[in-house]
């Protein structure tokens, strides 16, 4: 039988979906990655935004006219879009043959099974069951990067935020656990774990009674073909002297953080619920960059939260002026069903939110020519991932660039260079968000 998975939404999304081809690997299951060909489909969904739930059900529904006209026997759907709509999935879209909640993707053998049958399937538990499996994941992103989950659910309540209702409250992973994975990770040639959670800074606060991701980090450390390990989504409020001085003290660990403050204004930061302030955060990135100084600091921003004012937006591009982010992503505002401020009064108009969001993101792409402008003429250790024959150049990212969100580093080099291999470049033309360089002479590995 061969089975096609579509993963939809974040990255940890992406791991869980690993997780699931590596059951049906492990079960026999033939994994393919075209659908016309699958006699199962697998749909991992997302339903954290407007448009994330769109996309998840434009896809189911793209999906189920398989079985009508294709080779597709049946179709499974999980996530977070299954977890949140579970019931009006069973009523509206029958095409389904099987839903799957947020903790029971560990499941997805029983539905297989069971829908080869013709029997329907549908697995539901509590959202705090932390999924504990052993099986080696089937990787599907790069060779030489791997995302590394350390914990599942949020306990933040963030009033524009659906995650805490649909993942459950922080369930952080042992430490031996993530050691042990992360191990397998590095023997299958992944040279760069990407540390995620709903809020990674606050990992094992559940499990030990306090903070342990310094403690974290130091293991991972110890793996001695591990040479990367990148952190995101640390909350601000959350990043304590210890961890930045493990950041600075561990020649492992990237000096790269991702730092989602949301916004700048204290009025709407209380309104939104978070808990840091305007003060607080300027004092943490202060903090981090005297102790790191070459840090790289990467964040995302929220425009058109209900109530939001001229002035208080002013503010926030103030504060983005005055800090000058390496990396910077924004959002408008979605008003998610079951959160506080859905109900708030005062909800901006859509084109408003859109004109504030294009306004920071100019700004930003002069912040960000002027960082990489700086760049030029030094020599970054560069991460090849790939080659591009028509512009033969190869493409590759620095300590400074995430998958998929930051730019990249496009090398000139006279020889072959594999996917994964470590090299110095010296920089000799950039962009708003990309750098370009030449292969230097001293080869990294």
């Amino acid at each position: 039988m061969k089975i096609a998975f579509i993963s939809l939404g974040c990255d940890k999304n992406l791991v869980d979906s690993e997780v699931m081809l590596g059951l049906l690997r492990d079960k026999g299951y033939t994994l393919i990655s075209d659908q016309q060909d699958a006699d199962v489909v697998v749909v991992n969904t997302c339903g954290f935004i407007k448009d994330a739930k769109e996309e998840s059900i434009e896809t189911i529904i793209e999906m189920g006219q398989l079985k009508d006209k294709g080779k597709c026997q049946a179709l499974i759907v999980t996530g977070c879009l299954a977890q949140r709509y579970q019931d009006e999935l069973v009523k509206e879209m029958p095409e389904i043959d099987a839903i799957l909640g947020v903790s029971n993707y560990d499941k997805v053998i029983d539905a297989v099974e069971s829908v080869l049958h013709q029997k329907k399937y549908v697995a539901f538990e509590d959202n705090d069951r932390m999924v504990e499996t052993q099986t080696d994941r089937v990787l599907t992103s790069s060779s030489s990067y791997a995302y590394l989950k350390i914990a599942e659910g949020c306990d933040n309540h963030c009033t524009y935020c659906i995650i805490p209702k649909i993942r459950g409250k922080i369930k952080s992973r042992t430490i031996e656990s993530l050691v042990q994975e992360a191990k397998y990770l590095v023997s299958n040639g992944v040279k760069e774990l990407i540390l995620v959670a709903q809020d990674t800074t606050k990992y094992g606060v559940d499990l030990y009674g306090h903070k342990k991701l310094p403690a974290l980090l130091k293991e991972l450390c110890k793996i001695d073909a591990l040479k990367w390990i990148r952190l995101l989504y640390c909350y601000p409020e959350e990043i304590t002297d210890e961890l930045i001085d493990v950041m600075r003290d561990e020649q492992k660990v990237l000096h790269y953080l991702d730092m989602p403050i949301q916004h700048a204004n204290n009025q709407i930061l209380k309104r939104m619920a978070r808990k840091g302030t305007q003060e607080k955060i300027e004092h943490v990135i202060k903090k981090l960059r005297t102790k790191i100084p070459d840090i790289c600091l990467r964040t995302t921003l929220i425009t058109g939260f209900p109530g939001e004012t001229h002035e208080q937006f002013e503010d926030m591009k103030t504060f983005v002026e005055d800090m000058q982010f390496d990396r910077l992503g924004v959002f408008t505002y979605s008003p998610e069903e079951d959160t506080p401020a859905a109900t708030f009064e005062d909800q901006i108009d859509e084109e408003l939110k859109e004109t504030r969001k294009d306004a920071i993101m100019a700004m930003q792409q002069h912040i960000s020519r002027k960082i990489n402008d700086d760049l030029i003429g030094c020599e970054l250790e560069v991460m090849i991932e790939g080659y591009m024959p028509e512009d033969r150049v190869y493409c590759g990212r620095t300590y400074r660039d995430a998958p998929d969100v930051d730019g990249m580093v496009f090398v000139s080099c006279p020889y072959e260079l594999l996917s994964g291999d470590m090299v110095k470049v010296k920089i000799s033309a950039s962009n708003e968000y990309d750098l370009i360089g030449e292969i230097s002479d001293e080869y990294c590995e």
